[in-house]
C-alpha cells in the first residue's frame, strides 16, 4: 500500500538535521589536521627531551631518548642539573607564560571549562620546550601532561583560526590533546577515554567523533615517525587465574588507592610550603630541582621519564633495591618537584611508582606471571590519582598488549578508585582548579552532559 509523501514540516525537520550533521562533518574534517599536528608536536617533544638529556648528561648531540642514569656521572652534575633546569623553567614562566607551570592537564581543563577552549598561542611552543628542559635535566616527570596541553593548544588555535563555535572549539581542543597523548604512548583507545573523562565531560557525537578522527590521524602518522610497537610490550603468556588471585586484586587496588592519596597530599603540601617561602615563585622550580638532585644521588634511576625502569618492573626483572628506591625516592622528588611549579607530566611517574608498589607486593603474593602484580599496581594508581577508572583499566592493557589481564586490572583499578573517592574530595587534577576557585561537577548523560562551573562554592567528589 503506498504511503503519503512527507509534508513540508517533515522536510524542514530533515533539513534542520542536515544542517547539524553538516557542522559535525566539518568539525570531523578539521580534526584531521589537528590530529596530525598533535602527533608532530609529540614527536618534537620527545626529540627535545632526548636532545636535552644527551647534551646535559652525556655532552653529545643526539635526539634519541636517553636514561640520565645510563652511565656514571659526577655527583655535582646529578645534583645541579635539575637546579639549572628548574631555573630556566622559572624564567620561562616569569617572562613567557605562567601557564607553563605544572603538568598541563589542569590548565587544559580550565581552558575548556572557563576560557571557552581558548589557549595562548605561545603555549604551543613554550610548554613542550619547558617540559623538555625540565625532564631533560633530570626532572622525574612524564611527557604526557605537556603534550596534552600543547596538542590541545594546537587544536584550539586551529579552531580559532577557523572561527568555529565554542562547542566545536572544545571538541578540536580535546582532539588535539588526545592526538598528542596517542602519539606519545601509542594508546589510541586510552587517549579517547582520557580526554572524555577529564576534558569533555560528555559522551556526544559532536565531540566523540572528531576526537576519534584526530586520534586515528595521529596513530597513522605516529606509525610512520615513531613506530607501531607497544611501549612496554609483554610476551604473551598463558593465564589461568583462580578465585584467590581475583580476590587478592582487591587489596592490591586498595593499597594503590592509598598510595594515590599520599601522592595527592604530597604534591599539595609541597605547593603550600613553597607558597610560604619569601621568594618569588620564579625561583621555586630551582629549589625543587635541588630536592630532585639530592634524590638522584640516592637513586639515579628515579631521574627522567624512566621508561626503561617501567619496562623492568613490568617484565619482572627489577631488583628489590630498585623497587624500594623507586617507590620511596621517585614519589618524593616527583611530588616536591611538581609542587614547586616546574613543567612536567603525571602519568609516567605514576606508572613507575604504581608498578614499583605492585612489584613489591608481588614478593608477598602468589606468582602468576612475571610482572602481573606490577601491572595491577600501575593501573590502580592511575585510576586512584587521576580518578579516571576507565582510562586506568584500558591504558596499561594498550601499553603492554596484555589484554588477557582485563578482569584483574578492572578489579584493582576500581578498588583504588573507590578508596580515592571515599577519602579525597577531589583528584590530583581538580584540586589545583579548586584552589583557583574553579569547582567542577561532572555529569555524563545522553541528554545534556555539560560541566557545571560555578566561580565559588563546594564541589562534589570528582
Amino acid at each position: 500500500m503506498p504511503t503519503d509523501p512527507p509534508d513540508d514540516n517533515d522536510l524542514s525537520e530533515l533539513l534542520g538535521d542536515f544542517v547539524v550533521d553538516r557542522r559535525l562533518v566539518l568539525t570531523t574534517l578539521h580534526a584531521i589536521p589537528v590530529g596530525l599536528a598533535g602527533a608532530a608536536l609529540a614527536y618534537v617533544l620527545l626529540r627535545l627531551i632526548g636532545l636535552v638529556t644527551n647534551l646535559v648528561f652525556y655532552q653529545r648531540w643526539n635526539t634519541s631518548l636517553a636514561d640520565p642514569a645510563g652511565a656514571p656521572h659526577r655527583p655535582l652534575l646529578i645534583l645541579l642539573a635539575p637546579v639549572a633546569g628548574g631555573l630556566v623553567v622559572g624564567l620561562m614562566a616569569r617572562f613567557g607564560s605562567e601557564k607553563i607551570r605544572g603538568h598541563g592537564i589542569p590548565e587544559a581543563i580550565e581552558a575548556i571549562a572557563v576560557n571557552e577552549s581558548r589557549v595562548q598561542p605561545r603555549l604551543t611552543i613554550l610548554k613542550p620546550l619547558s617540559a623538555a628542559i625540565s625532564i631533560g635535566t633530570g626532572g622525574p616527570f612524564g611527557a604526557e601532561g605537556p603534550i596534552i596541553m600543547s596538542g590541545g593548544a594546537a587544536g584550539s588555535l586551529i579552531a580559532q583560526w577557523l572561527r568555529v563555535s565554542t562547542d566545536e572549539r572544545k571538541a578540536l581542543m580535546a582532539a588535539g590533546a588526545a592526538a598528542g597523548m596517542t602519539a606519545v604512548f601509542n594508546a589510541p583507545l586510552a587517549s579517547v577515554l582520557f580526554v572524555t573523562e577529564l576534558l569533555l565531560f560528555e559522551w556526544r557525537p559532536r565531540s566523540f567523533i572528531p576526537v576519534v578522527t584526530a586520534v586515528a590521524a595521529s596513530t597513522i602518522l605516529r606509525g610512520r615517525i615513531l613506530g607501531n610497537h607497544a611501549l612496554f610490550a609483554l610476551p604473551p603468556a598463558a593465564l589461568h587465574l583462580h578465585l584467590t588471585t581475583d580476590l587478592l586484586c582487591v587489596p592490591v587496588g586498595l593499597s594503590a588507592g592509598l598510595l594515590a592519596i599520599v601522592a595527592n597530599v604530597l604534591v599539595y603540601r609541597s605547593e603550600d610550603l613553597f607558597e610560604r617561602l619569601p621568594l618569588h615563585w620564579m625561583w621555586w622550580p630551582a629549589i625543587g630541582g635541588l630536592v630532585i638532585g639530592v634524590g638522584g644521588l640516592i637513586e639515579p634511576r628515579a631521574l627522567g621519564v624512566g621508561y626503561d625502569v617501567i619496562d623492568s618492573l613490568l617484565s619482572g626483572h627489577a631488583t628489590m633495591s630498585l623497587i624500594v628506591g623507586i617507590l620511596a625516592v621517585k614519589t618524593i622528588i616527583w611530588g616536591v618537584g611538581l609542587g614547586s611549579g616546574t613543567s612536567g607530566g603525571v602519568l609516567a611517574p605514576m606508572f613507575m611508582v604504581g608498578a614499583a608498589l605492585g612489584a613489591l607486593e608481588g614478593h608477598l603474593l602468589p606468582t602468576v606471571i612475571p610482572g602481573f602484580w606490577a601491572m595491577l599496581g600501575l593501573a590502580a594508581v592511575i585510576g586512584g590519582v587521576l580518578r579516571t577508572p576507565l582510562t586506568g583499566i584500558v591504558f596499561p592493557l594498550e601499553l603492554t598488549g596484555a589484554w588477557g589481564l582485563l578482569l584483574p586490572v578492572m578489579i584493582a583499578t576500581t578498588a583504588a578508585y573507590l578508596i580515592s573517592v571515599l577519602v579525597l574530595r577531589r583528584s590530583l587534577l581538580t584540586e589545583k582548579l579548586a584552589r583557583r576557585g574553579v569547582h567542577l561537577s561532572y555529569d555524563y548523560s545522553a541528554a545534556a552532559a555539560v560541566p557545571a562551573v560555578p566561580a565559588t562554592g563546594a564541589s562534589p567528589p570528582g
